[in-house]
């Protein structure tokens, strides 16, 4: 059985000008031990739907199950087996590091000595600074501190909302390397995260969109699907180039990414034809060939 189901979920909102849908019959399945990602922007409802999974928020319709058990019916039960980081920090920021890892494990009947083990990479990181009150930490410790709190119970499933947002590279990589190290453990890690990069350090994605998916698969398979010569330009004037791009004919799109403004032909269009449109207005112009990532996916799939 697949740790997670979720079967044609849909849920909206009202507002005083309109009914907003979150999530648009979403379907999907997650694996046992998987570390499946949640990409989409801001506002493409990976909150809502990481709510419904922990039993914070009902669906308007459809089902959902993690471990086994239904989000409604064992509401209870998925409370004991889920971990739960949201996106903003939540701790107590007036307790103490050591105060906010013993609260947690007592609420789920457990203690910091049973569950070291799981969290002891992550814990030590912080450790020294244990009677440091919570709200007094750094991002990147606010971080450490509440996967701590969500793991001090050993849950079988771990609900990670956005955890990397507004933390700084560094610890991004080092939070990522704490996942796949929990992985190995036999947990099953849901994570969402508007950073396309961390797309590729998933087993699996799903590409959401305005509360619909656009695309599941391996962050391999879904690059292999682009299915376009993707061309990188660049000029010393990048802004007067993209519009200049955009007015191109034989453009399909033209967008900026990175240090390049990366550029889609028509069919029939190739690099001499870009070339020629070109050179006389950027005698400086540089056009390469590129290798599309998961961003180029994203922009494809919201283009189609």
């Amino acid at each position: 059985m697949p740790a997670v189901t979720v079967q044609h979920i849909i849920k909206t909102y009202n507002s005083k000008k309109e009914k907003v849908t979150a999530l648009n019959d979403l379907s999907f399945n997650v694996n046992n031990g998987e570390l499946f990602g949640i990409i989409g922007p801001d506002g493409a409802g990976k909150t809502s739907l990481f709510r419904i999974l922990t039993t914070l928020l009902l669906a308007d319709s459809g089902t959902a199950t993690v471990d086994g058990f239904d989000v409604v019916k064992d509401y209870k039960e998925i409370r004991k087996r889920v971990g739960y980081m949201p996106g903003r920090f939540s701790l107590y920021p007036d307790l103490t590091v050591l105060e906010n890892l013993n609260f947690f494990a007592t609420i789920f009947n457990a203690s910091v000595e049973e569950n070291y083990d799981l969290i002891k990479d992550i814990f030590s990181q912080i450790e020294p600074f244990k009677n440091r009150k919570a709200g007094q930490l750094s991002g990147g410790m606010k971080q450490k501190l509440a996967l701590s709190c969500a793991l001090i119970h050993r849950p079988s499933v771990l609900f990670l909302d956005e955890p990397t947002t507004g933390v700084d590279a560094v610890s991004r990589k080092e939070f990522w390397e704490m996942l796949k190290r929990l992985k190995q453990q036999g947990i099953t890690i849901l994570v969402s995260t508007p950073y396309m990069d961390e797309a590729a350090l998933c087993d699996r994605v799903a590409l959401i969109q305005t509360g619909s998916i656009m695309s599941i698969d391996t962050p391999g398979q879904i690059v292999k699907s682009f299915g376009k010569t993707l061309w990188g330009v660049r000029s010393e004037n990048m802004l007067h180039l993209l519009n200049d791009l955009n007015s191109f004919d034989e453009v399909d799109r033209a967008y900026p990414s990175g240090i390049y403004h990366h550029v889609i032909m028509n069919d029939g269009g190739n690099k001499e034809l870009l070339q020629q449109y070109l050179i006389s207005k950027y005698p400086d112009v540089e056009i390469i060939e590129i290798e599309p990532d998961i961003e180029d996916c994203f922009m494809q799939l919201m283009q189609n």
